[in-house]
C-alpha cells in the first residue's frame, strides 16, 4: 500500500527515499504517546495488536510509531512520517492525530483491518516510507442513520462508528424517532418505549408494496446503551447529534401519549405506531402540554447528548389537522400569525430560544424555513440545494444533504434488478462528483456551509446487510467528497478513485462489510415482481 491508494485523498503525499522503502513492524516495535494523544494511542494498539498479534508495547526508541499533538497543525490535520527511523504521527488535536492513525491503518496490508490474526505465524509486517500531509475541507462530515423506521441493535450502530471513522467521517446524525417507532428510553415518559418503540407489523418494500411482513417490529436504546454509543463515538471523534422529530413524524409517541394529538380532531386513542411509510397525518397539537412534554424529553436527551447540536426534525408536517382544530385556530389568533406554515414555525422558534438557553444548537431539515427561520437555527438542506442558500444568505449555518444527490437508500441502478428500488438512480461516480457548495453563493455565503452529510433511511432497508448494501461503496466516494479538496465535480479523476477502490474493496472485505459490487447485484439480490419497479421517486434522469 502507499499514499497513492487511500481513500480518502490526502493533499499531499510523497515517498521517502529510496523508493521503495519499507518499515518493519514486529514484536519489538513499540507505540509511545505525547501529551494529549494516550486515548488515540489506546485505540490503535488495540486495533493493530487485535489485527496482527504484535503487542506494541508502551517505549519510546528508534523501532516505534509515536504520536504526538503539534500546536502548528489546524485542529483535525495532521502528518504521518514514515523514514528509516520511526513513524511519526502528528496532528493539531487528539482528533487530527486520530486521522492520521487511520491514514497509516492504509498504509498497511488489508489484513490489518480484520479483529484476529488470520496468519499466526506472520511476525512481521511493513509499511511503505512515505510522507503525507493533510486536512480536512468540511468541519461536518457525516452519515444519518435512521433506527426509527427498522431499528438497528446497538452493535450495529457501533460497527458503523468504526466504519464512519476509518473514512474520516465525524458526525453521526442518530433519527432516533419518527411515525414507525421511538428509540430512545425517556424516564419519566416510559410509555415512548413501552408502547412506541414497537409496531405490530411492516409494510416489505416501498410504500406502493402489496407485502406485508406480519412479525412485530421494534427495540429502542436505554440510557445506558445511548452513553456507550455516545463515548464509543468520542473515542473515535465523531459526535453523535440526537434527532427527535417534531411536530410531524410523531404518530409513534401519539399512540404511547394521545394527548399529544390533535384530540379535537380525531380519536387519538385508536392510534398505534404507524406499520407504513408515507408521511403521516397525524402530527403534534400545538399546545402548552405538548411543549412542556417535549421540554422534558429534550432535558433528558441533553444529559446523554453533550455536542452542539440537536435535530428537531421540522420536515413533512401536514397542516390539515391544525386547519380543521379549533384549538389550533385559536393559537394561530392568539399569536397573531398569519396561516399554519407560522404556526410550525413558531414550535420550531420555541424549541431553538430553549435550546439556545442551554447552549445548544437547534438544526432542523430545511422546511423549517417555512412561516420564517429560528434565530439560532442551522439548516439541513435535504431538498435540493434551494433551502440551503436561503438559510447561507440570511447568515444561517447549512448542512448540505440533497436527496437527488446523498440519499443512499436511493437505487444504484436504472435498471430492474435492483432490491426494491426507490427514489433517485445515483451511482458511484454520481455521489463522486457530489458538490456541496453551490456555485450561486458567494465565498462569506459559502462560509455557513458547514459540511455534507449522506442520509441513509431505512423503510426498505431491513437488516445489516441492506443497510451495507446501500452504503458501500457510495459511503467512501462521500467521504472522499467531504474531506478531500477535490477539484470541480467535472474535473474529477473518478478514474483514479475507481482504481483506489480496487484496494479499498480488500479493505471492505476484511472489516466484513455487504457491500454492493463493482459489477451490480449478485443473482441472489434481484427481486422479481413488484418490487422491482422503481417507485417513491422521479424516473431516471436522462
Amino acid at each position: 500500500m502507499g499514499f497513492e491508494d487511500l481513500i480518502p485523498a490526502p493533499r499531499k503525499g510523497w515517498w521517502v527515499p529510496p523508493t521503495p522503502g519499507l518499515y518493519p513492524l514486529d514484536e519489538e516495535t513499540v507505540l509511545h504517546a505525547g501529551p494529549g494523544a494516550e486515548r488515540v494511542a489506546r485505540w490503535l494498539r488495540g486495533t493493530l495488536g487485535a489485527a496482527t498479534g504484535l503487542p506494541f508495547d508502551e517505549g519510546l526508541n528508534d523501532n516505534g510509531i509515536v504520536l504526538r499533538i503539534d500546536p502548528q497543525l489546524a485542529a483535525e490535520a495532521y502528518r504521518v512520517v514514515v523514514d528509516g527511523y520511526a513513524i511519526r504521527i502528528d496532528g493539531g488535536s487528539a482528533a487530527g492525530v486520530f486521522w492520521g492513525a487511520q491514514t497509516f491503518r492504509q498504509l498497511l496490508d488489508p489484513d490489518v483491518y480484520r479483529r484476529a490474526p488470520i496468519d499466526p505465524g506472520r511476525r512481521e509486517w511493513h509499511v511503505p516510507m512515505v510522507v503525507i500531509e493533510d486536512s480536512p475541507r468540511f468541519p461536518w462530515r457525516g452519515l444519518l442513520l435512521d433506527v426509527a423506521r427498522h431499528f438497528m441493535p446497538k452493535e450495529g450502530v457501533l460497527r458503523y462508528l468504526d466504519l464512519m471513522a476509518a473514512h474520516k467521517l465525524n458526525v453521526l446524525h442518530f433519527h432516533l424517532t419518527d411515525d414507525q417507532g421511538w428509540r430512545i428510553e425517556i424516564r419519566r415518559h416510559p410509555r415512548l418505549t413501552e408502547v412506541g418503540s414497537w409496531r405490530a407489523r411492516t409494510k416489505f418494500g416501498h410504500r406502493f408494496s402489496p407485502l406485508w411482513d406480519d412479525k412485530p417490529h421494534g427495540g429502542f436504546y436505554t440510557r445506558d446503551d445511548i452513553r456507550e454509543i455516545v463515548a464509543y463515538a468520542a473515542e473515535r471523534h465523531i459526535t453523535v447529534v440526537p434527532e427527535i422529530d417534531l411536530p410531524g413524524h410523531s404518530q409513534a409517541a401519539i399512540a404511547a401519549y394521545p394527548e399529544l394529538g390533535n384530540t379535537d380532531v380525531i380519536d387519538t386513542t385508536a392510534l398505534t405506531v404507524w406499520d407504513t411509510w408515507g408521511i403521516s397525518p397525524n402530527v403534534l397539537a400545538p399546545t402548552d402540554n405538548t411543549l412542556r412534554f417535549y421540554e422534558g424529553v429534550f432535558e433528558e436527551v441533553l444529559e446523554l447528548f453533550p455536542g452542539e447540536f440537536v435535530h428537531v426534525g421540522g420536515d413533512e408536517c401536514p397542516k390539515e389537522q391544525w386547519r380543521r382544530s379549533p384549538t389550533a385556530r385559536a393559537r394561530v389568533k392568539e399569536l397573531g400569525l398569519a396561516n399554519e406554515d407560522e404556526l410550525q414555525a413558531w414550535f420550531i422558534g420555541h424549541f431553538d430560544a430553549w435550546l439556545t438557553a442551554r447552549g445548544r444548537r437547534l438544526i432542523g431539515w430545511d422546511e423549517i424555513l417555512e412561516g420564517g427561520l429560528a434565530a439560532g437555527a442551522t439548516v439541513s438542506s435535504w431538498r435540493g440545494y434551494a433551502g440551503g442558500i436561503a438559510a447561507a444568505r440570511a447568515g444561517h449555518d447549512v448542512v448540505m444533504c440533497p436527496e437527488q444527490h446523498v440519499y443512499l437508500d436511493h437505487r444504484q441502478d436504472g435498471g430492474p434488478d435492483e432490491p426494491v428500488p426507490i427514489g433517485y438512480v445515483r451511482t458511484l461516480e454520481d455521489v463522486y462528483r457530489f458538490e456541496p457548495v453551490p456555485p450561486e453563493l458567494t465565498p462569506e455565503e459559502a462560509g455557513h456551509v458547514l459540511g455534507a452529510q449522506a442520509n441513509l433511511w431505512t423503510e426498505a432497508t431491513e437488516d445489516h446487510a441492506r443497510v451495507d448494501y446501500q452504503a458501500f461503496p457510495r459511503l467512501a466516494a462521500f467521504a472522499e467528497v467531504a474531506w478531500s479538496g477535490l477539484p470541480a465535480p467535472a474535473e474529477r479523476d473518478f478514474a483514479d478513485f475507481e482504481r483506489r477502490m480496487g484496494v479499498h474493496y480488500a479493505r471492505l472485505d476484511a472489516l466484513g462489510v455487504a457491500y454492493r459490487p463493482p459489477a451490480g447485484p449478485r443473482p441472489w439480490q434481484r427481486r422479481p415482481g413488484v418490487l422491482g419497479r422503481p417507485l417513491d421517486g422521479p424516473p431516471p434522469e436522462g
